[in-house]
C-alpha cells in the first residue's frame, strides 16, 4: 500500500496531512480507493465492494470525489515514477483484421521491453512509416541511438528523411524483442 508521505512529497507537499485535512478516513484508506480505481481500471462501485471487503464502509460518491480531489496529482507521481525510456528502439509492426479490414499495426519497444507507442493504419508505405516515426519521437529531449527493424524498406526512408544521425539495423534475427511482444495482441485478435 502507498503510503501518504511517499506519494505527497513526489508532488510537492511538505506535510503529508496537508491535503488530507478535514476527511473522516486516514490518508491510507483515500490512497488506496484512488490507487485501486485508476491502477485497475474498477468501477466506483467495484472499488466500493473491494473496500467493503476489508471492512471500510464508504460510498461510492465519496470515492468519486477523492478520485477527483487527488487523482491527477496520484496519476502525475505514478508518470513520474515510469522508467524512463531506453536508447535502443526495435520496430516492427503486424497486420490486425478489424472489422473484416486489415490494418497494419506500428508497434516501438525499447531495450528493457516496454512499450513505447503504437499506431493503427490502413496502410505500410513510407509516408506512413514517416508518421508513426514523428509520433515516436514528438515530446521527447533526445533521440535514439540504435533503431533495430525488420528490412521493410518504408523503415529505411523514414529513417534517413526524421533521424538521419541514428544507427539503423536491418536484421529478421535482431528484432527478436519486439516480435515477442506481439504476442498478447495476437492472443487478443483471436
Amino acid at each position: 500500500m502507498v503510503t501518504a508521505r511517499g506519494l505527497w512529497q513526489g508532488a510537492g507537499y511538505e506535510h503529508d496531512i496537508q491535503p488530507y485535512c478535514g476527511f473522516r478516513f486516514p490518508a491510507e484508506i483515500i490512497n488506496q480507493a484512488v490507487w485501486l480505481y485508476h491502477c485497475f481500471s474498477l468501477s466506483l462501485r467495484e472499488v466500493e465492494l473491494t473496500l467493503a471487503a476489508r471492512g471500510i464502509v464508504v460510498s461510492y460518491e465519496t470515492i468519486h470525489e477523492w478520485r477527483l480531489r487527488f487523482g491527477r496529482r496520484y496519476a502525475k507521481s505514478l508518470k513520474r515514477q515510469r522508467p524512463k525510456r531506453g536508447d535502443k528502439w526495435f520496430l516492427d509492426g503486424l497486420f490486425v483484421r478489424i472489422r473484416g479490414k486489415l490494418h497494419y499495426l506500428w508497434r516501438a519497444v525499447d531495450q528493457h521491453g516496454n512499450a513505447l507507442d503504437a499506431l493503427v493504419q490502413s496502410r505500410r508505405n513510407t509516408k506512413a512509416a514517416k508518421r508513426f516515426f514523428r509520433k515516436l519521437v514528438k515530446g521527447l529531449c533526445y533521440v535514439p541511438r540504435v533503431i533495430v527493424t525488420d528490412k521493410l524498406g518504408s523503415y529505411s526512408a523514414a529513417k534517413r528523411e526524421i533521424l538521419p544521425s541514428v544507427e539503423h539495423r536491418q536484421s529478421r534475427c535482431l528484432n527478436n524483442r519486439c516480435e515477442v511482444s506481439h504476442q498478447p495482441t495476437r492472443r487478443r485478435e483471436r
